[in-house]
């Protein structure tokens, strides 16, 4: 299985209830503002989008410029920054929307002829970059996880790119601002790409995380941002791409298929990306029961280790047993976990759990320790 999330499989179309912790996803579900505005999804069915989403790009523009308040430990110091300066000055023409981020990826992929891809990370970098033919060469985490900065910089010698999450997926790394500087700096004076892939760094909680305040300095920087997992909306598909890389753009732009965020994940961006009691929410809930996760998983004797992470989710190396032994005694159970032996970089001995809701969080902890080989 290339993702989580399938809860089809062994499930519904079983006519079971699937437990999942395969699929990261904020399980506050969608957010109530949304809901409460729904119907007007529903008025704009009888006519096209907006061929070029101009209020969509609107809403995307403002939520970007008033990310630092959202996301900071300070939100009034926040607020009256931003009213003295817009952070990123970004135009419509810095902008580009998809049918969820992985079409984003792709075609931000597809821009280049090579790509140096870090690995482990998200196996739709490589799909993409085997389905538009590009040479690949691969930067692999330490023995720690962390990225290998060296190793990066080296790699990208020989490639037009690179592909980066921050955090990485599956283990949550985030980027150190001050060792990227230096590919940034490389990227931009060789004419390169920097794709970095910030899918679920909403969930750090802290936009000084984030790469956005580089897209002034660097037309090398691609950033591709997603809804679908912190605002709790993978069925509606909707992601965006931010770059001040005017060839990029451009390209991007001539190729991608008109209509392609449909009515209803345009009206989201509308009430989702202001809904800031569901952000507060939603940063109180991961703070808590990514704590609780963790400390409840070191308990658990089957675990070799459980790595820190910025993200939802946590990467576990298991000690004495595979990831398929686990896999299917949870599959049993009706709870999904994500094996991870098909990331290039892992092997068998590693799965990743999504952080749940409590009382599902718990009924996994129970089961894990009830687990015998």
């Amino acid at each position: 299985m290339i993702h989580g999330g399938d809860i089809y499989t062994d499930g519904v179309l079983k006519g079971k209830k699937i437990l999942d912790f395969s699929s990261n996803i904020n399980p506050l579900g969608v957010p109530p503002k949304f809901i409460k505005n729904i119907n007007k999804g529903i008025d704009s069915l009888k006519v096209y989008p907006d061929v070029k989403y101009r209020r969509l790009k609107d809403n995307i523009i403002d939520y970007l410029n008033n990310y630092s308040y959202y996301f900071s430990n300070n939100q009034e110091e926040s607020k009256d920054f931003i009213k003295k300066f817009n952070e990123y000055n970004f135009s419509h023409e810095n902008i580009l929307v998809g049918n969820g981020a992985t079409e984003i990826i792709d075609l931000a992929i597809s821009y280049l002829n090579s790509i140096t891809i870090v690995v482990p990370s998200f196996l739709e970098y490589e799909q993409s970059s085997r389905k538009h033919e590009l040479n690949i060469n691969y930067s692999y985490l330490n023995n720690d996880f962390s990225f290998n900065y060296d190793d990066l910089l080296e790699k990208l010698e020989n490639t037009e790119g690179l592909i980066i999450a921050n955090p990485n997926n599956p283990n949550g790394e985030i980027i150190n601002k001050k060792e990227f500087i230096s590919i940034l700096n490389y990227c931009e004076s060789e004419n390169k790409i920097a794709i970095v892939d910030e899918a679920f760094i909403e969930f750090s909680g802290d936009y000084n995380y984030s790469l956005l305040n580089l897209t002034n300095h660097y037309d090398c920087l691609f950033i591709i941002k997603s809804v679908t997992k912190f605002y709790g909306l993978p069925g509606v598909r909707l992601g965006f791409g931010v770059t001040k890389n005017k060839k990029a753009y451009n390209h991007i732009n001539s190729i991608q298929n008109p209509w392609n965020v449909n009515s209803f994940a345009e009206l989201s961006a509308e009430y989702i990306l202001k809904d800031e009691e569901y952000i507060k929410n939603s940063l109180n809930w991961i703070k808590s029961e990514k704590k609780y996760m963790v400390d409840e998983l070191n308990k658990i004797t089957i675990f070799d280790k459980t790595y820190h992470s910025y993200g939802n989710y946590l990467l576990c190396k298991l000690k004495n047993l595979t990831d398929r032994d686990i896999y299917l005694y949870l599959k049993n159970k009706n709870i999904l976990i994500r094996s991870c032996s098909n990331y290039r970089g892992l092997n068998n001995q590693f799965i990743r759990i999504a952080i749940n809701d409590h009382e599902s969080n718990k009924k996994l902890i129970k089961c894990l320790n009830n687990f015998k080989l």
